[in-house]
């Protein structure tokens, strides 16, 4: 997400912070390549002006000369101030005194209305409301199909007439029915045209004022740059519009949208879409994008992502089996499974503080597939197998490599993939029993960092191989097998 914009704002700050002290002058070198970058990520002319002149002000000021870490400082005053620009602080969905809730989602064909719809109604399917999507769209093909698809993936009911009746009348129906119901939410999924045009805009004002949104939500494509904004613009000039869903954040977009919008508008940015997945929706959090941006990480998104994905029974039977290093096939592939649920891995590890600075993860693209193919090599083995694959001698692997559609190569990897994680397991234990939690923590650190983790498990793995010879830096190209495969050379 943001990766260009990310890697040259932290290449243009990472030079003030290796310096004891900083002159007026190399406050201004750094400024000028901060202006560089945003420019390149697209941001509006005139909002890139203001901000680098905001931080050049504060970082010349006496309290960044007098600090002990003057760099530190100016890295400090850069994410304050890129998180006033996309809004300060994150904007929560307006509820209705008396059910339901009435959402409107408007925006151009192509910016992902219907799927932000049904994440939407996903979203609040979560926090315990029972919404009810109505597709009003009657003018794409398949675009009331495309709801219903979506409504039965997430158990979500969509009210449709056809595309016979006018969008007025169906959103009002749409409320009846809701009441009906006993639905406490109503997100109507509105119809789009490829440019902003009058039928449009006359369309939109006639559903709004027929059935007064408590949230009029305008749903634009992040990949479009400046485009994005200048729909916003024309989108909150004819419209009550209250906030954005900024979609496809997770793409090769360079993020001009999502640092102008607001800036320019004054509408917030309510949520983002970072990922083609129906969970892929986000409540945007200015203070954590920020973060994300200048390679601090974002621990409270991967802690809520965390909480809503990982199954707390099974975490807590896990822990037990960790105490007593009784960790088979079975729960390898329950953790692959919870690793799964929290998102893209690539993705992941790049929530983690400091993870862009690790050899490698700049370029890192995880193939899913394999998650695919080990939950099949595990499945083909027996109760026993799983259960001790000690016993897994060269027939059983052929057996297994045939039952599963892979080759016997692969079946040896995810065994040593298993082999590491158990290792890892038994020395996490180990750590507990000796030396208690304060113990555990210092033996932890002195692993030197991921790298001492065992290779993440063999989850390394999972990464596409750079061609032989050619050190890509990738963190497979580190790691316990790779160790062992040079003793085996010098023997």
């Amino acid at each position: 997400m943001l990766e260009g914009l990310s890697n040259n704002l932290q290449k243009a700050l990472s030079k003030l912070k290796s310096k004891g002290k900083l002159t007026e002058s190399d406050v201004q070198e750094a400024m000028r390549e901060v202006r560089l970058a945003l420019l390149a990520a697209d941001v509006n002319v005139r909002i890139v002006k203001q901000f680098v002149d905001k931080v050049r002000e504060r970082a010349i000021g006496q309290d960044v000369q007098k600090s002990l870490t003057p760099g530190q400082q100016v890295v400090k005053i850069v994410h304050e101030e890129l998180t006033e620009l996309m809004g300060g602080s994150e904007e929560r969905l307006r509820m209705a005194a008396k059910p339901p809730t009435v959402v409107m989602l408007v925006g151009l064909q192509g910016a992902g209305k219907t799927t932000a719809a049904a994440k939407l109604a996903l979203s609040f399917v979560k926090h315990q409301h029972r919404p009810l999507m109505v597709a009003a769209d009657i003018y794409r093909p398949a675009a009331i199909h495309q709801l219903e698809v979506l409504g039965g993936q997430i158990n979500v009911p969509v009210f449709q007439m056809g595309t016979d009746v006018d969008p007025v009348t169906i959103a009002t129906s749409g409320i009846e029915e809701a009441r009906k119901q006993g639905a406490d939410v109503v997100i109507i999924d509105t119809a789009g045209r490829l440019h902003v045009d009058a039928p449009l805009m006359e369309e939109l004002a006639r559903i709004h004022q027929a059935v007064p949104a408590d949230e009029l939500l305008l749903v634009i494509d992040a990949m479009t740059g400046q485009d994005a904004v200048h729909v916003a613009e024309s989108f909150s000039q004819a419209l009550p519009v209250t906030g954005v869903i900024l979609t496809k954040l997770d793409g090769d977009t360079r993020g001009g949208a999502a640092l102008t919008v607001r800036a320019v508008t004054g509408r917030p940015i309510k949520f983002v879409g970072l990922g083609e997945k129906i969970e892929a929706l986000e409540v945007f959090h200015p203070d954590r994008l920020a973060s994300r941006i200048l390679g601090m990480g974002d621990v409270l998104s991967l802690i809520e992502r965390a909480q809503e994905s990982v199954d707390l029974e099974k975490a807590r039977e896990m822990e037990q089996k960790l105490r007593t290093s009784q960790f088979t096939l079975d729960d390898f592939r329950e953790q692959l499974l919870q690793v799964r649920k929290l998102g893209p891995l690539d993705q992941v590890l790049k929530m983690l503080p400091g993870a862009g600075k690790l050899k490698g993860l700049e370029n890192l693209q995880i193939d899913e597939k394999r998650f695919v193919r080990i939950d099949a090599i595990i499945s083909s083995m027996t109760t026993k197998e799983r259960a001790d694959p000690s016993v897994m001698n060269a027939s059983r692997r052929r057996r297994v490599a045939a039952g599963s559609g892979v080759t016997v190569r692969d079946v040896n990897q995810v065994l040593n993939q298993f082999e590491q994680m158990q290792q890892m397991m038994k020395r996490f234990s180990g750590f507990g029993k000796k030396m208690g939690k304060r113990g555990a923590m210092k033996a932890l650190k002195g692993l030197g960092g991921m790298g001492g983790l065992g290779d993440l498990g063999g989850l390394s793995d999972l990464v596409p191989q750079a061609p032989e010879g050619n050190d890509a830096g990738s963190p497979s190209s580190s790691g316990p097998r790779t160790h062992r495969n040079k003793k085996k050379k010098k023997r």
